[in-house]
């Protein structure tokens, strides 16, 4: 795995590195002794633009360094030349690290980027959906962000988590407009999920204190 790393992050300068052996064999020896030092810089010279460095930012990204995982997307300096589904996932992770950064605009730009490229999974676009419903909600835009929380729902979310968070924000909408009713079924979905994570366990238990009192 490490040499696989070490193939990845030097990619590029390997890829030159035996383009030059090639040349320096083809000159002294001819094409077909220099032929597969040619194929070997070509295909991690296509492989470097093409796939980038993905691999290594998610192993930033499973160990919660967001600053180790931006240094490595800032090397993409082409985003383009990557292969679709990639790209894809460099728009959304770049808006990730936005919104972690509290720059909404520029979480949003980059999110609308990856949903329009198409995610390769269901569960990833109902995920990116979900987060840009609660971009929308940050700028105070309740009606875009519970058009995009419902599309999340629709589209599935990878896990109890991620569903008990969007149900929790739909409660939350339905109470500011005042439709208790509503409010009440979605927070009887986001409990009956028994999530976990701390935050959203800890907001359950603070709706759950008043939302017996509400009418409907």
């Amino acid at each position: 795995m490490k040499f696989y790393n070490f193939v990845i992050r030097y990619r590029l300068l390997l890829g030159f590195l035996f383009l030059a052996i090639a040349i320096v064999t083809n000159i002294y020896a001819g094409f077909w002794p220099a032929f597969i030092a040619y194929l070997v810089g070509a295909v991690l010279i296509f492989g470097h633009f093409f796939f980038g460095p993905m691999r290594l930012i998610q192993e930033y990204m499973e160990t919660g360094d967001m600053d180790g995982a931006e240094r490595i997307l800032n090397q993409i300096k082409y985003p383009n030349l990557l292969y679709k589904p990639i790209r894809s996932v460099y728009y959304t992770l770049k808006g990730n690290i936005a919104m972690m950064k509290q720059d909404y605009d520029g979480a949003e730009k980059m999110m609308k980027k990856g949903l329009d490229l198409g995610m390769p999974m269901k569960e990833a676009e109902g995920a990116s959906l979900l987060q840009m419903g609660m971009i929308a909600l940050q700028k105070n835009d309740m009606k875009t962000g519970e058009s995009y929380i419902r599309s999340a729902l629709r589209k599935g979310l990878p896990d109890k988590e991620n569903e008990a968070a969007a149900y929790l924000q739909l409660c939350s909408i339905m109470m500011t407009k005042r439709e208790f009713r509503a409010a009440k079924d979605f927070f009887r979905k986001a409990k009956a999920l028994k999530p976990t994570t701390p935050q959203i366990a800890d907001q359950i238990k603070q709706i759950e204190k008043y939302i017996a009192r509400m009418p409907g």
